[in-house]
């Protein structure tokens, strides 16, 4: 008797798994569950880049003339405006000095927010967490208001006008934000294996870089990632502490550059904004493995 219930409770069981299984092997079913959501999502997505890529390489009377031309199609493409962003602009140098700023600014507070992170989540002294939840903090206050104290800062260096200036100010709102990030994730390290290189007679240092660092390489590449992201498109400080054109960065540049009063260079700004874009959708496609990994944990115990 009990084996016959156990058996009917089997099948149940089974039937119900089956049912979870088959939910979605109804075709009405997976377009409105899953292909119609994916598609707008798709189009949210991708839709803007397609937008700067026809504005591109459309001609100026296809700009303008709606009534003629369809505002989503391009009839007589042309390479006018990346032509003339590219040789008769500073886009060049503009990108150049974005590609230097944002990676010296990234790499130095990788460094900084390494120590900082280390230090509050594994060596355990008196007031770590209010330290941790200060670095937050900071992280929150907004670069608007940072902006003018640092501004005095850069002024007093000789500084302004400078490279310098961004890749020093930058790191103000870098390592607060890389170092919360990197906290949550050396945390997720096991302790035992410090201690156990404690005992081998290991010091800090050498359980920092051959066993700390190794683990927490994916965290690395998430922190860099957005690091990085962050300064590609900062925009405040550089119209601040920048004021000639070959010193500009994209965000700046093709702003201040390729807007004259009322006067939009349409084609050469989505040129520009396109051009601009592709680094930072490179570097995540590059990474993106590493940066779904740090997102579930470093070792699991």
């Amino acid at each position: 008797m009990a084996g016959s219930k156990a058996f009917a409770q089997m099948g149940e069981v089974k039937s119900g798994d089956d049912g979870g299984m088959n939910y979605l092997s109804r075709l009405p079913r997976r377009i409105v569950t899953i292909y119609v959501p994916l598609a707008v999502f798709v189009f949210v997505l991708l839709f803007p880049f397609y937008w700067m890529a026809i504005t591109a390489v459309k001609p100026n009377q296809e700009l303008t003339d709606y009534k003629n031309y369809s505002p989503f199609w391009v009839v007589e493409p042309t390479l006018d405006h990346i032509k003339y962003l590219l040789f008769e602009t500073s886009y060049p140098g503009w990108l150049w000095n974005t590609i230097l700023v944002s990676v010296t600014a990234t790499l130095l507070s990788l460094v900084a927010s390494v120590f900082a992170a280390y230090a509050i989540e594994r060596l355990r002294f008196q007031g770590a967490k209010q330290v941790g939840l200060a670095i937050f903090m900071a992280y929150l206050v907004p670069p608007s208001i940072l902006f003018i104290p640092l501004a005095v800062m850069v002024f007093n260096l000789g500084l302004y006008d400078t490279r310098f200036a961004l890749i020093l100010t930058y790191p103000t709102f870098l390592i607060p934000f890389c170092t919360w990030l990197l906290m949550g994730y050396f945390r997720s390290i096991p302790y035992e294996l410090e201690e156990c290189a404690l005992i081998d007679g290991a010091t800090r240092w050498q359980i920092l870089t051959r066993i700390v660092l190794p683990l927490a390489v994916p965290g690395l590449i998430s922190a860099g990632i957005f690091a990085f992201t962050l300064s590609w498109n900062e925009f405040i400080y550089a119209l601040t502490f920048i004021q000639s054109s070959e010193m500009k960065t994209v965000p700046v540049g093709v702003l201040t550059e390729l807007v004259r009063s009322d006067v939009y260079e349409w084609g050469s700004l989505m040129a520009g904004a396109l051009i601009g874009s592709l680094p930072v959708v490179i570097l995540y496609s590059f990474f993106v493995e590493h940066y779904v990994s740090s997102m579930t944990g470093a070792v699991k115990e």
